[in-house]
């Protein structure tokens, strides 16, 4: 997704449940890229290419995909998934509910940015800033609800989107605050 301020998706992370269990070592024995350490990581580690997307399999039945960039992607790989794992006579649920956890996307406000006239002119109630420990400054948008990394470079990371648009009304509520400020 591109629109306004060079907005890019850069990862969505959603989760759902595809049955009531699995054995992870039956997957892992049949599938050849699959990966389990079970004294490292609880649950098995599955990348696929197309749709580029990893998904962590836990023996709950419930299943974490992370790396898609679109969230049709996100659906496509997932259902892909499920086919896989019947193709090996793992049972699977038909229609999983499929929820979206966190939305990361980047956007470019194409301006230097002077982090400590933001800070006081935001207030200190929903940001963070310690220029010694963290170079950006971390600003809680209540509405819609998401963080956004402010950098002195104009660049923003925004996380905790559960939509696209999410991500986008928030650069649109930051850009309109500092643009008020005088700050753009």
């Amino acid at each position: 997704m591109k629109s306004a301020y060079n907005l890019k998706i850069e990862n969505i992370v959603a989760s759902t449940k595809l049955a009531d269990e699995f054995d992870l070592n039956t997957i892992v024995e049949r599938i050849d890229t699959a990966e389990y350490n079970k004294k490292k990581f609880p649950g098995l580690v599955y990348r696929v290419k197309d749709p580029k997307a990893a998904f962590l399999i836990f023996t709950s039945g419930k299943v974490v995909c992370t790396g898609s960039k679109i969230v049709d992607d996100v659906h496509t790989v997932i259902y892909n998934l499920a086919d896989k794992l019947r193709s090996i006579d793992v049972t699977c649920y038909d229609d999983p509910d499929i929820v979206i956890q966190n939305i990361v996307a980047s956007a470019d406000l194409s301006t230097v940015l002077n982090l400590n006239a933001i800070a006081v002119g935001l207030g200190l109630e929903n940001i963070e800033y310690e220029p010694e420990i963290f170079p950006g400054l971390v600003y809680r948008v209540d509405e819609p609800k998401v963080v956004i990394l402010i950098f002195s470079s104009g660049k923003l990371v925004v996380t905790g989107g559960k939509t696209p648009e999410d991500c986008e009304k928030g650069v649109d509520v930051i850009r309109d605050q500092l643009d008020n400020m005088g700050l753009l």
